[in-house]
């Protein structure tokens, strides 16, 4: 495996600090995904390499997605320069003050920290401005709602994406691999590989490695599908609002209609068409919840001709309406915010 360029300051010979800012409802395993190996690599190594500050918009404790409450070192706006700053976060999460957020973290980024995100925590970094211009990983399930609110910015479907500026990483197991990856930036490959066998890491996966994804009716992720299916899926995908007949995906993919259907069949259970509409569906699902779209734009960025053809099939297929998903789904984060 190849050493990727992590920025470290002194040639990664002094301390690291890194700063997580914990927003409402972040999700815990991407918290510990990063510590633990950086602790492990500390204790290894006999060095306190890596040193860590929990922090809170105003330094109240935070909540995260499992109701577990952490209490935090300091507020982001008395938060010193660290060389890392980590933004944790469910794709919903806002800061409250953006305008006094945004200058702090534009601040600490202009003096040297290096800014990161993982999972959904890309969003509120997004809505600081200091994404524009950079590539950034966002998670499969929340790709086509970040793209909706933030069409300038270039999305990879790597696990991992490092500029100069920013580390961007799409869950909680690319969490762990970017802090393996600046143990061995700092510490070695030995320390490195050591850390990831503590925690039974067995495959230690570069950031240009692409996100797995699943597939309906099975149990397989899609890299592992026939070629014909997996390349069926893929032009599905790319063609959300302006639906592609099976016959069309069929010679995009180098094989009859008939033998299409077929390969679907054997593999997933169900016939493209039915696969391709279940897609359709379950990003609409995602934009009904994690946006504040209109419901006729949803109908369109999926490829029906209106609001009420799409909640039509959206009730078939998950037994709710897109605007009781939606009542529900505010009402939660009312109800979560408070607690």
């Amino acid at each position: 495996m190849h050493q990727i360029s992590i920025p470290l300051k002194d040639n990664g010979r002094a301390p690291i600090s890194i700063g997580f800012l914990l927003l409402p409802g972040f999700p815990m395993a991407c918290l510990s995904s990063v510590i633990e190996p950086l602790r492990a690599a500390n204790e290894i190594s006999g060095r306190d390499m890596f040193s860590w500050t929990l922090v809170s918009e105003n330094g109240a404790r935070v909540c995260s997605s499992a109701r577990i409450e952490f209490d935090v070192d300091a507020a982001l706006s008395d938060l010193p320069q660290v060389d890392f700053l980590v933004i944790l976060s469910e794709p919903d999460g806002v800061l409250s003050d953006l305008k006094a957020a945004t200058g702090k973290l534009r601040y600490l980024s202009r003096h040297g920290t290096t800014l990161c995100a993982v999972s959904g925590g890309v969003f509120p970094l997004a809505r600081s401005g200091v994404l524009d211009g950079q590539t950034c990983s966002v998670h499969w399930l929340y790709r086509t709602t970040f793209e909706i609110e933030f069409p300038q910015i270039d999305i990879t479907d790597d696990v991992i994406a490092i500029t100069d500026r920013c580390c961007t990483a799409s869950g909680a197991a690319s969490a762990f691999d970017l802090a393996l990856h600046m143990v061995e930036a700092t510490l070695g490959s030995a320390i490195m590989t050591e850390v990831a066998c503590w925690f039974q890491h067995s495959a230690i996966r570069n950031p240009d490695i692409p996100q797995k994804t699943p597939t309906f009716q099975t149990d397989d992720t899609a890299d592992h599908l026939p070629n014909i299916v997996s390349g069926a899926i893929a032009l599905f995908s790319e063609n959300l609002a302006f639906p592609l007949t099976t016959r069309e995906v069929a010679r995009q993919v180098g094989v009859s209609a008939r033998h299409l259907e077929r390969s679907f069949r054997q593999t997933l259970g169900q016939s493209p068409a039915e696969y391709y509409r279940q897609l359709r569906l379950r990003t609409a699902r995602q934009l009904v919840i994690h946006t504040q779209e209109t419901l006729t734009s949803i109908a369109y960025a999926v490829g029906y001709a209106n609001a009420a053809a799409m909640s039509r099939r959206y009730a078939e297929q998950f037994g709710s309406t897109p605007r009781n998903d939606r009542q529900a789904h505010n009402r939660f984060r009312v109800t979560r915010g408070v607690a």
